[in-house]
């Protein structure tokens, strides 16, 4: 950090930038450090080919975990959650090749969302179109569990001038049928319903057209309404408000807010929503309520000193997850609002990325602005994996990512899928 100098890690010392020697200098801080991480995420790339990742808590085998298990000195809550563990540490990237009917579309364009079904045997794909806005598909996950990692994906050719903010499945007709999608065409936003059997191999004459699609502000999150309480109901996190949309009657309902609402979910067991605002504020709406004027119906409210990116709820729905803009990934108990645990080692400055929530493994994932995933135990926030990216860090390269012990199915492979560039990658969990 010495005005006029720079330090050279390689060479181990310091070297003058003489002023007026030259017009252009391609010396700078952002570039020593982007080098840097270049080589720390090159020399991680190799360990994991080598094999030689170990686990993070010291003395954690399978040998080790067997016998303190037949000595009954582990209870079966905690061998399961140590089993899992060791997967994690095991898991080994193996590149999936993606086969097409339309010779044109596997692996021309950047993958920029994938999400997964509620069964996890499709993935929605959202991609980057070189002349703008954004090109969607569905990959049907069948073919992990044969001997060659392949899967078929299938191009919808219509709606690609949009780019898209937030996507999420929905459930009409019947478990994950349709497709929420948030996104911006020209000046205003767009909010569209979208059946999932436009992207099916059959006769494009037979294809249903879109359910809904109605123009908004600026759109920034979604999500689907599962609970009966409040059922055919999807709402968007707008600039400064909240709409609730039923797609059937076509009712709609607006909630005020002070902030930009930039992550939603609907809580299941009641008609609660939960949202995580530019503020960094989250709030809860009964849906079942009419609007009223002022902030009288926030019912719960807790407060992060950043803008909430990405909220999750618990199964129980007594706990909910939340990351910010500042890195941190936090825990709250919604009984007391308050805080019960911090997950430390995520990065992130200004993007909008998710958390994956994987409570039957009892693992929690996040992808970094520094193209790091990152798995963290649930249980005791305990880092116990770090993923570098295939590709070198940047902004258009940020990976997304799948997790589930049964892709493709109930009867699927386990593992992490990860979608980064035009590549789509499997982490075997066995």
């Amino acid at each position: 950090e010495l005005p006029g100098f720079y330090y050279d890690s390689e060479k181990n010392r310091y070297f003058r930038l003489l002023p007026g020697h030259n017009n252009y200098n391609p010396l700078t801080k952002e570039s020593i450090q982007y080098k840097a991480m270049e080589c720390k995420r090159l020399r991680l790339l190799e360990e994991e080919e080598k094999q030689k990742k170990k686990t993070t808590r010291a003395g954690l085998n399978s040998s080790m975990l067997l016998q303190k298990r037949q000595l009954g000195l582990l209870s079966p809550t905690s061998y399961c959650r140590l089993v899992h563990e060791l997967k994690v540490n095991c898991m080994q990237r193996r590149k999936i090749e993606i086969h097409s009917p339309d010779s044109s579309v596997a692996g021309t364009n950047n993958f920029k969302i994938i999400v997964a079904d509620v069964a996890c045997e499709r993935i929605f794909t959202v991609n980057d179109v070189e002349h703008g806005g954004c090109k969607y598909g569905i990959i049907n996950l069948s073919g992990l569990g044969k001997e060659s990692l392949t899967v078929e994906m299938y191009d919808n050719l219509y709606f690609t001038n949009r780019k898209v903010n937030s996507v999420c499945w929905a459930s009409l007709t019947h478990p994950d049928s349709h497709l929420c999608l948030m996104g911006i065409a020209e000046t205003p936003g767009c909010a569209s319903l979208l059946p999932a059997s436009l992207f099916s191999n059959t006769n494009p004459g037979d294809r249903p057209g879109m359910l809904c699609s109605f123009k908004i502000p600026t759109a920034w999150s979604c999500a689907w309404c599962l609970s009966p309480q409040a059922d055919n109901c999807f709402s968007t996190g707008l600039t400064r408000r909240v709409l609730v949309t039923n797609v059937v009657t076509g009712h709609r309902q607006t909630f005020g807010t002070s902030s930009d609402v930039l992550a939603q979910q609907f809580a299941t067991q009641t008609p609660m929503l939960y949202n995580g605002c530019r503020s960094g504020e989250i709030f809860s709406i009964d849906v079942r309520q009419r609007n009223r004027k002022g902030q009288s119906w926030k019912a719960i409210r807790l407060s992060h000193d950043s803008a909430v990116t990405s909220i999750r709820l618990l199964e129980a729905e007594h706990y909910l997850m939340a990351a910010d803009m500042a890195g941190k990934i936090k825990l709250w108990d919604l009984r007391t609002a308050k805080c019960v645990k911090q997950y430390k080692g995520h990065h992130n400055e200004y993007a909008i990325l998710p958390l994956h929530v994987n409570e039957e493994e009892g693992l929690l994932t996040a992808v970094g602005q520094d193209c790091y995933t990152r798995i963290w135990s649930l249980q005791d926030a305990h880092l116990l994996r770090t993923i570098p990216s295939p590709h070198p860090s940047s902004k258009d390269a940020i990976p997304s990512v799948v997790f589930s012990s049964r892709l493709g199915g109930s009867r699927g492979v386990p593992g992490l899928l990860m979608a980064v560039k035009q590549d789509l990658y499997h982490f075997s969990y066995n």
